[in-house]
């Protein structure tokens, strides 16, 4: 069985249909790989883990972002569409510049700010069962790999909005006793640039490859975060 794939190409005149011979289960990533053995070395995608680890190999399947490493093709699959993941400039083909995801994710600090005055002492702990953990656990696993940037409605060139990951982050971060942060990145998420520019239309929780759910992240800073010791 043979799979008709269309890819955007940024050179208008290179090839841009391709015939795959399929087998099953087989990936996006395997497709793309295939064209570039069989028929186009020199189509530009990104890959790296193909464990859906690293967040690399972002791109839009038939108008939905994904990540390739991970999306399986159906059995009766007759023809596919790839595109590059939406709301960046793209560099050649399905790469694309990232750099308007980790500019927002650099706004809110995404690591925890220590106590100075309590460095060199016992290492802090949230217990397992304890409401801190229960909070912070439902939006860990984020691998920055901007499925949900790019699926946002309001993704496009420029914007400010600081975006779906970078606020499920800011919440992890408020949530957490040990960050003495709490009070900047509050004053961040409440901003122009904050909850307040969400849509609520769920195209990052749909998207998430890891199953979070950054639209509840923001209902919730946008209810006020949870800890209140910031």
């Amino acid at each position: 069985m043979t799979l008709l794939v269309r890819v955007a190409r940024s050179d208008p005149g290179a090839p841009a249909e391709f015939r795959v011979e399929t087998f099953h289960p087989m990936t996006v990533l395997d497709v793309l790989l295939a064209i570039q053995r069989e028929h186009e070395p020199s189509l530009g995608f990104r890959f790296s883990c193909r464990v859906a680890m690293c967040g690399t190999c972002t791109l839009r399947v038939n108008g939905r972002s994904a990540l390739a490493c991970q999306t399986v093709l159906p059995e009766d699959a007759t023809r596919i569409r790839l595109d590059p993941a939406a709301g960046f400039p793209v560099v050649r083909d399905l790469i694309t510049d990232t750099t308007p995801f980790w500019e927002q994710w650099a706004r809110i600090t995404p690591y925890v700010v220590p106590d100075e005055d309590a460095v060199g002492g016992d290492p802090a702990v949230i217990p397992p069962d304890s409401p801190e953990r229960q909070a912070i656990d439902p939006a860990l696993d984020c691998i920055q790999c901007g499925a949900c940037f790019s699926s946002c409605g309001i993704a496009g060139q420029p914007r400010t909005f600081l975006g779906p990951a970078a606020l499920n982050r800011a919440l992890v971060l408020i949530q957490d006793s040990r960050d003495t942060a709490t009070a900047q990145r509050r004053e961040l998420v409440a901003g122009a640039d904050g909850v307040d520019r969400c849509h609520y239309i769920y195209g990052c929780t749909g998207s998430c490859p890891k199953g979070l759910d950054p639209a509840r992240s923001i209902r919730r800073l946008r209810k006020g975060g949870g800890r209140d010791d910031g």
